[in-house]
């Protein structure tokens, strides 16, 4: 399957900061960039940027930043499903992860990670993908934010909402673990009905087991 990228670019003030939403971005340009210290979720930020350098050489690879002049604020990936995850199984070539979304602590509640994903769906290539993201509340930064595990799980789905995104059932057995993690989904329009079908049985692998 082939995998256009086509570079978004859009300003976005807010709170007095003069930001650039943008993206998929290539290794080389990526690789110009700072990155924000704070951004810290998933490994040291040095370190976090390396994680998405690798990602941005991936054929299907995806890496959406804001960025606040020279320096990355936040950032979206798109990526083929873990290999140890049941979402691969299917060898699904149009199913991409939401893998990681991250915005820098002194960037939040200021709505870019909804603006971040409505960047990353105007990208008409989208449209042929099923993009899903597997959300577990133990992931979640609910010190630093200050919210409770389902004030948190609201938040998410607003975000995710905002690429239109949205929730799925499944059958997974880490996702069911506990009632505040979900998978949620979006289906572009051009994903054929065959491979709606695949999906629907990767969510629900258990259902005629007795």
């Amino acid at each position: 399957m082939e995998h256009p990228k086509t570079l978004i670019r859009e300003p976005y003030s807010i709170a007095g900061k003069e930001l650039v939403l943008e993206g998929p971005l290539p290794a080389n340009e990526l690789a110009g960039y700072d990155f924000h210290e704070g951004l810290t979720s998933f490994r040291p930020a040095t370190e976090q940027k390396k994680a998405l350098l690798e990602i941005a050489e991936l054929p299907e690879g995806r890496i959406n930043v804001v960025r606040d002049g020279s320096m990355i604020v936040g950032y979206v990936t798109f990526v083929y499903p873990d290999p140890l995850e049941r979402w691969s199984e299917g060898n699904m070539e149009n199913l991409l992860e939401l893998g990681a979304i991250e915005i820098a602590p002194p960037y939040r509640a200021l709505g870019i990670g909804k603006q971040l994903l409505r960047l990353s769906m105007k990208d008409e290539a989208m449209e042929n993908y099923i993009i899903i993201t597997t959300e577990y509340y133990w992931h979640w930064d609910l010190k630093g934010s200050g919210l409770d595990v389902w004030e948190y799980r609201k938040v998410m789905e607003k975000m995710m909402n905002a690429g239109g995104l949205i929730w799925y059932a499944t059958d997974d057995p880490e996702i069911s673990s506990h009632p505040a993690n979900c998978l949620m989904a979006r289906i572009g329009k051009n994903v054929d009905q065959n491979s709606i079908e695949k999906f629907d049985q990767l969510r629900f692998v258990n259902r005629f087991m007795y």
